[in-house]
């Protein structure tokens, strides 16, 4: 059966399969803005800060959509690619059904637990019930969240990835929306602007779960699930960095939201959610990129052409180099619309932290990209054992060391100093590995005495 995947590797051929999947994670960025202008403008910045608190959960159960969705996309595009098909779609139907089980088990703790929950995400008493208002609706929503996530991965191997975006534009539209007639409209506070963002999620889980069980004619659809734990293992093992990437992200933005509470109160911890959420919108770009190529990857390693591989990570470097330069310029430009759709007038606190750390973080932008297309790329090789190393020192590691030390010299300017400071320490180790393995994947060259294409375990 054709695939979308194997066709011949051109700049203009990774950007329009890729495209759909940038947009797709761009949108995600804008409408997940949705929630924090909508709490700030109407309901003030102490509002804002329990979105913020309670936002790293819903991250980290979007990680193990991510390490699922990622993990297995890579093991079912390399069986595309080793002509397995039948194989590919019992193995994606098992890891579908693994996801929505996950997904349970993590809205059910939250449910049980939500004191114990608010106390570890850094909620004081000033907001710890807006926050628990805000935190209960999204945990109703958490395996539409999962399911989301994965298919938007398989979707992109199907070769459908502007399903996915379409379906990201038509839950972002239901998000803005019931934003506006909940909190607006109805004045339902947080508790509306909760249900808002977690009816939004579910659109794409609903349309991801219609397109695979009526998809009898394409590559990828439900089957009868074999349960195979070697499959699951190794699926979670390719996409542990992704999970790595996001957990990290959860626990990165729990310990800047508790040093920025300590450093200088709500009004720091609402600025650095406006920073994240202006800054995602560009990083998200990256991500896309990185995630929409993957299958192709994938499925190339799958049939064993070195040729290929070698054209996607010269042009990917290219496209990178390209959008890094790109992005940080457009960052320069947006800090003010920013804080105008924020309504974050001037005069106040949280104004000029703003505008000091959005530009500061431009300059990890010259990194970034560079750093998600690594780990997204030994993902999708099917080693995640590198993957995961990369992501681990990057997104926790050195961030980690570098909250814990930068701050004490430089105060909260330190805070915005540690993202991209750690972004570079990460490229360091981007730049080893790519050398490294290359001796194994030859993606860059041929040297002279290497296995071809040995798999690392």
């Amino acid at each position: 059966m054709e695939t979308s995947l194997d066709k011949n590797i051109t700049v203009k051929m990774l950007l329009r399969f890729a495209f759909p999947t940038i947009m797709s994670m761009v949108l995600m960025g804008v409408f997940g803005m949705v929630d924090g202008i909508f709490v700030s403008r109407i309901l003030g910045p102490e509002a804002l800060s329990a979105v913020n608190i309670v936002w790293p959960y819903l991250t980290f159960a979007m990680a193990v959509g991510f390490m699922i969705g990622t993990g297995g996309n890579a093991l079912v595009a390399k069986k595309l690619g080793e002509g397995k098909e039948k194989e590919a779609r019992t193995n994606f139907s098992l890891l579908i059904t693994v996801a929505f089980l996950s997904s349970v088990v993590l809205s059910v703790f939250g449910l049980l637990f939500p004191d114990l929950l608010l106390n570890i995400l850094g909620a004081n008493e000033a907001i710890f019930e807006i926050s628990r208002q805000y935190m209960n609706p999204l945990l109703m929503a958490l395996p539409f969240v999962i399911l989301g996530v994965v298919f938007q991965q398989f979707l992109m191997t199907e070769g459908k990835a502007n399903i996915g975006m379409y379906a990201s534009i038509t839950g972002g539209v239901v998000n803005v929306f019931l934003n506006w007639f909940l909190i607006y409209y109805h004045d339902m506070g947080l508790q509306g602007s909760a249900i808002a963002t977690g009816l939004g999620y579910t659109v794409p889980a609903i349309i991801g779960f219609i397109f695979f069980i009526r998809n009898q004619k394409g590559v990828i659809y439900f089957t009868k699930p074999a349960f195979d734990f070697a499959v699951i293992v190794q699926a979670s093992t390719n996409g542990v960095s992704e999970m790595i990437t996001m957990v990290a992200s959860s626990i990165t933005m729990g310990v800047m939201n508790n040093i920025l509470m300590e450093l200088d109160g709500p009004m720091a911890v609402a600025s650095v959610g406006i920073i994240w959420a202006g800054q995602g919108l560009l990083i998200n770009a990256f991500m896309g990129y990185a995630s929409g190529i993957s299958p192709i990857i994938s499925f190339n390693y799958g049939k064993r052409d070195e040729e290929r591989l070698q054209k996607i990570y010269k042009r990917s470097l290219g496209i990178i180099a390209t959008m890094a330069v790109i992005s940080a310029t457009i960052g320069l430009f947006i800090v003010s619309p920013l804080l105008w759709v924020y309504d974050v007038p001037q005069g106040i606190p949280v104004y000029d932290m703003v505008h000091t750390g959005f530009r500061i973080g431009l300059i990890g932008f010259f990194f970034t990209g560079f750093n998600t297309f690594s780990s997204a790329m030994f993902t999708a090789l099917n080693n995640g054992k590198v993957s995961g190393i990369l992501s681990f020192f990057r997104t926790l590691v050195f961030i980690l060391v570098s909250l814990w030390t930068l701050p004490q010299f430089f105060g909260v300017t330190g805070v915005w100093i540690a993202l991209p400071f750690a972004e570079f320490l990460s490229l360091l180790m981007t730049i080893y590995f790519f050398k490294k393995m290359n001796r194994i994947y030859r993606y860059a060259s041929t040297p002279k005495v290497t296995p071809n294409l040995k798999t690392v375990a």
